[in-house]
């Protein structure tokens, strides 16, 4: 664990040392913003106070953001060949890999963290269902848990950083909403299967509020796949 932490912290820092964290950050809060109370829902003139238009926007913007912020994680250290001196270190591929992805994930959760003004200010408007805005909090959290998954495995197979977010980025869209489109045009197990499959399908239900153990596992396991997808392709270069 102490290893996972060191790798953790030496990542988090690398994203503030290049100003990627920043970027992200503003970029983030920027668009989270601007459309949550300008575009998705006025919600001055609806009056009613709702965070639905902000996780409506969060959605899309983390599955932009997240391959961006992955790309370099093991692209880069497959170019220069940094990858084969950290493995010479006591640190096994799995606390590498753990490392990079609790990294990603804590930039995630600062960004989060810091739109809780928008919570608060919604919230201080009127009535506001906090439980609800609570599960979609935790759906995003899961959500890019998946998606950080998907980013590392891209970077893992690559030495070209671009290519590595090209590649997240076109598994990613199957998940976000080809899944979804797909099952539209089935009827039976196969739509119940690619409705399964989407990802907004399962965000959506934490946004109004449900929490299900199936959505949870979703989320996870796509995760704990490309995870372990990074880790088989490190071993094979290993070979």
């Amino acid at each position: 664990m102490k290893n996972i932490w060191i790798i953790t912290k030496k990542e988090l820092s690398g994203f503030f040392d290049s100003l990627m964290a920043y970027i992200m950050l503003i970029a983030f809060l920027g668009f989270s913003g601007l459309f949550t109370w300008l575009y998705l829902a006025d919600i001055f003139l609806i009056n009613q106070a709702s965070m639905m238009a902000f996780f409506a926007v969060a959605f899309w913007t983390l599955f932009f953001f997240i391959p961006a912020m992955t790309m370099k994680s093991l692209a880069e250290e497959n170019r220069t060949g940094t990858l084969e001196f950290l493995l010479t270190k006591p640190i096994s591929i799995t606390q590498l890999i753990a490392g990079k992805f609790l990294a990603t994930l804590l930039l995630i959760v600062i960004a989060l963290v810091l739109t809780l003004p928008y919570y608060i200010t919604i919230a201080s408007i009127g009535q506001i269902d906090h439980g609800a805005v609570w599960c979609g909090y935790f759906g995003l959290i899961l959500m890019s848990c998946a998606y950080i998954g998907i980013g590392v495995f891209a970077s893992s197979i690559s030495n070209n950083q671009i290519v590595a977010f090209l590649t997240a980025l076109v598994i990613g869209i199957f998940f976000h909403f080809l899944f979804g489109l797909l099952s539209s045009q089935f009827t039976g197990f196969f739509s119940s299967l690619f409705n399964y499959l989407d990802a907004g399908y399962h965000f959506e239900s934490m946004a109004r509020g449900v929490i299900d153990s199936k959505d949870v596992v979703y989320f996870l396991s796509i995760a704990f796949l490309g995870l372990t997808g990074a880790k088989i392709s490190i071993e094979k270069k290993q070979l």
